[in-house]
């Protein structure tokens, strides 16, 4: 039996069982600086990655959400009858994966000028403490048992 080391491993981390698994996509979404970009605060609850995708039109780039990881992929069709001298701009595929807390949803993506530009908004739930009512724990009844004693075997 292999046991694996975890940072949930307390019992005092109940319910905690899919911040192991974000972690590790975190971990695998990458160091590649490609495309660059920049994520910026808007206002209270708002939120925007800006990508440069200079050369990307939008039918080259897809943008989707699973399991609150954004993930913006790049793929530009490549003309195979130019024939470049310096080519210095590139156009290599690429994905870039976010991954979103609950409760952040996004809420539009927009192109401007070679930005990619991905509008998060955050939704504040509102509270719902409630109290729990603790019960007194009723005794339980002992049922005495009896015990027939056949005194003809007693003398003997």
């Amino acid at each position: 039996m292999t046991t694996r080391l975890s940072l949930f491993d307390s019992p005092l981390f109940l319910g905690f069982d899919d911040f192991e698994k974000t972690i590790d996509r975190m971990r695998k979404s990458g160091a590649d600086g490609y495309p660059p970009y920049n994520i910026e605060q808007i206002g209270d609850h708002g939120l925007r990655i800006t990508l440069a995708v200079a050369g990307f039109s939008m039918d080259d780039l897809d943008v989707e959400i699973d399991q609150n990881q954004l993930t913006i992929r790049g793929k530009r069709n490549e003309d195979k009858d130019k024939v470049f001298l310096h080519r210095g701009i590139a156009s290599r595929q690429f994905q870039r994966s976010f991954v979103l807390a609950d409760g952040i949803e996004v809420s539009g993506a927009e192109m401007d000028n070679g930005l990619l530009h991905i509008n998060l908004e955050q939704i504040i739930p509102e509270s719902r403490a409630i109290k729990i009512k603790i019960n007194q724990k009723q005794p339980e009844k002992k049922k005495l048992k009896t015990i027939d004693v056949d005194s003809s075997t007693e003398n003997t």
